[in-house]
């Protein structure tokens, strides 16, 4: 792979605008493959909370992490654990406060989180990983690749931001994802050891995207880890052109921008999501 100029990624952007799919996947739980069973599953205690973790796959194979996106949890990898635990040990976690982790009164974000995950890796004394992160995940990745890039093997990033202003002006007017947001919230109430905390939460992890991420160019410009800027051309919550500059910042990315679909290419491509992840890891 090598990176798009900015002509290619204008003139591909103007090509798959003209095949815009309305998606026709459901996002239901009853729709959704079931989990192989772990070979591991716990709460780890991690800095000031207790992390919820799960593991997938042969322990001698290389070690794959996987990070949910915002208001998520582990299980939204469902699609992929099953195909990456053939030939990676596979741990999911449930990030601070999401799924079944608990949280703790500090304000939420990206370094914390990045925290809990080295906390997570030292816990289940893996001293260097993959990591596949999706949206706050992928941004948990960078955080790691930038601060602590001995703890990464290589990273994947889809649907990443570096700074505020890769987000969309209008991701709240969407309604792909604010079925997202509304599965979220019920999948939160099922699996929180707290269900009824949702609106502190929901602030909490609130206050953290109007702020942040906030890295410089020079900060990406350091990144040493391999990295796979991912993405879709028809994303509903990151500018595509974002995908390209970050790309274009970090001197060891490769960029894939997937065609016909947007911010849920796990769920909705999934065969060609995992494929290109593995192809990538692989090599």
């Amino acid at each position: 792979m090598k990176h798009y100029t900015w002509k290619h990624a204008i003139a591909l952007f103007v090509l798959l605008s003209f095949t815009l799919l309305f998606f026709a996947v459901s996002m239901a739980q009853d729709s959704t493959p079931t989990l192989p069973p772990p070979v591991e599953a716990g709460m780890a205690p991690v800095n000031d909370i207790e992390m919820y973790y799960a593991t997938y796959g042969d322990p001698n194979n290389p070690p794959l992490l996987l990070l949910h996106g915002g208001l998520g949890n582990a299980d939204y990898f469902v699609n992929q654990i099953p195909a990456f635990s053939e030939n990676y040990y596979v741990i999911a976690a449930d990030s601070r406060g999401h799924g079944r982790s608990t949280m703790s009164d500090q304000q939420i974000g990206y370094a914390l989180m990045a925290s809990d995950v080295l906390a997570l890796l030292d816990y289940l004394e893996i001293d260097a990983a993959n990591l596949v992160g999706w949206s706050d995940g992928g941004i948990i990745g960078l955080d790691i690749a930038i601060n602590n890039p001995d703890r990464l093997i290589k990273l994947v990033a889809y649907g990443a931001n570096y700074n505020p202003s890769g987000v969309r002006a209008d991701v709240g007017e969407n309604q792909r994802f604010n079925q997202y947001i509304e599965m979220a919230t019920d999948d939160y109430a099922r699996l929180a050891p707290k269900p009824d905390n949702f609106k502190t939460f929901l602030t909490n992890i609130s206050n953290m995207w109007a702020t942040e991420p906030n890295y410089t160019e020079e900060q990406m410009r350091s990144i040493t880890v391999p990295t796979l800027i991912l993405d879709g051309i028809e994303e509903e919550a990151i500018y595509p052109a974002h995908a390209l500059e970050m790309a274009m910042l970090i001197p060891t990315a490769d960029l894939y921008l997937m065609g016909g679909v947007g911010h849920f290419a796990m769920w909705e491509a999934t065969e060609e999501f995992n494929q290109i992840i593995l192809d990538y890891l692989g090599r």
